[in-house]
């Protein structure tokens, strides 16, 4: 009875496979399945109604959002009083936000942790 290759045996031999195809100057996308992972990320480009209506979408203070995004809340106030524009990190954060808003409301809410009075 012959033994079945291991998952890891198949890696290992599919990887010099590989590297035995490139040593020897093979066409790769001739021998091997190959694609090309295109990701269609632009950010929005945001301007103060937007951020407001984002935050708004997770009804919390412009304290709370700025937490959550890892800004400080008067960066979050400029950019809802237009003085400034969201970075294309916090942009694309608040693409998420939009796309997905209930998935970002329950993390929110996983993260919140009540301060008792003393």
């Amino acid at each position: 009875m012959t033994k079945k290759p291991s998952i890891a045996e198949k890696i290992i031999e599919g990887l010099e496979s590989f590297a035995d195809a490139l040593e020897r100057g093979e066409d790769i996308n001739k021998r091997f399945t190959c694609r090309k992972v295109v990701l269609n990320l632009e950010p929005t480009s945001y301007n103060s109604d937007l951020v407001k209506k984002t935050r708004d979408v997770l009804n919390v203070s412009q304290a709370l959002f700025a937490r959550f995004l890892g800004v400080a809340t008067n960066t979050v106030c400029a950019w809802e009083r237009g003085d400034n524009s969201p970075n294309d990190m916090a942009c694309r954060f608040m693409d998420e936000i939009r796309h997905d808003p209930d998935y970002w409301r329950q993390r929110l809410l996983d993260v919140v942790t009540e301060k008792t009075a003393s």
